[in-house]
């Protein structure tokens, strides 16, 4: 009798096991159903940026801030090309091949290297002035590819600074330095020029390759330009600290292409932010993720907001006395 008791007790225990078996394996395929799930909601976004620059990393905030609002899962493989414009391509070829869900790219030249690795996968572009001349898309209005974005040339920006120099200033020779193999750069230069048609100015320039020739093509300016102008060139700006240097230690006052760089020690820009092109760009991303839109479906867009900042203390640094007039068209930076 104690002998098929136990017989009885070693089945029950058995058979205890064998379920407790079966709810462990049912339990780790839900959770790993879940995760599978989880995933497959989840976006991969190649991040592509030329170089570490305040207004870059400004306008890739914005973009995240963009699609963390419209709800997405994303999962973000950030390549940054240290300012050389030759790590461009692998990184869009490497998204390419792990095949990413959306590319975001972060200024011309990488932009140009993302559509050159692919006509699939969905490109949004920021930091961009001429999409056009860059040969970006087709136009404004109709992209007619698998790329749109937002340009971070605002129509009235370089005008405006042309003209505030020709009107606020007695010395009529502007210095321009720029990359003369950047695309972003030629476009901005050329609508300098057409700006200054109208005016008595006159242009000096004075071109680099990267970013260690800054410091002495702007002391090749020294004597001859009245003011110095840097745009919104990604070489150049990379080193703008040896631009202020010579600015500085010269008088000479400096206008820039964008506000990080009036915060920086320039003197003063027509700018505008640049989270909000990077946001703007991220809800375009949003869209094209969502199924909703194609990137030909999406207008290139321009920044909005554009105002005149002018920096006190940078003043003081080239000796520029701030005028009356100037309280009711710009904003001061302490």
């Amino acid at each position: 009798m104690m002998k098929k008791k136990k017989w009885m007790a070693a089945i029950g225990i058995t058979s205890a096991l064998l379920l407790a078996g079966c709810g462990s394996e049912d339990a780790g395929s839900d959770s790993s159903t879940g995760g599978e799930k989880e995933k497959e909601n989840t976006f991969k976004v190649g991040v592509t940026q030329i170089a570490e620059h305040p207004s870059l990393d400004a306008a890739f905030e914005g973009f995240k801030k963009a699609l963390a609002e419209e709800g997405l899962e994303v999962e973000y493989d950030v390549q940054n090309a240290q300012g050389d414009a030759n790590n461009n391509a692998p990184i869009a070829q490497n998204f390419v091949g792990d095949g990413v869900d959306l590319i975001f790219a972060n200024s011309t030249p990488s932009a140009q290297s993302a559509l050159n690795a692919t006509k699939d996968i969905p490109i949004v572009f920021t930091s961009v002035t001429d999409a056009i001349g860059a040969e970006l898309v087709k136009s404004m209005e109709n992209t007619e590819g698998n790329v749109t974005g937002t340009l971070d040339n605002h129509p009235e920006a370089i005008p405006n600074t042309v003209k505030f120099i020709d009107e606020q200033f007695e010395g009529k020779t502007v210095g321009l330095v720029y990359n003369s193999g950047e695309q972003n750069s030629i476009a901005q230069i050329e609508m300098v020029k057409e700006a200054g048609k109208n005016t008595d100015l006159k242009f000096v320039e004075a071109t680099v390759s990267t970013t260690a020739e800054v410091k002495q093509a702007t002391e090749s300016l020294v004597g001859k330009a009245d003011v110095i102008y840097i745009i919104t060139d990604n070489t150049v700006v990379s080193g703008l600290d040896s631009v202020i240097l010579v600015a500085n230690e010269n008088d000479i006052p400096l206008f820039v292409g964008e506000l990080d760089s009036v915060a920086k020690g320039g003197f003063a820009a027509y700018g505008f932010d640049y989270a909000d092109i990077g946001y703007e760009a991220g809800v375009m991303a949003a869209q094209i993720l969502k199924g909703e839109k194609q990137p030909s479906e999406l207008p290139v867009q321009y920044p909005q907001n554009l105002k005149l900042v002018i920096n006190k203390k940078a003043a003081e640094e080239m000796s520029i006395e701030l005028k009356e007039e100037w309280d009711s068209l710009a904003e001061y930076l302490e």
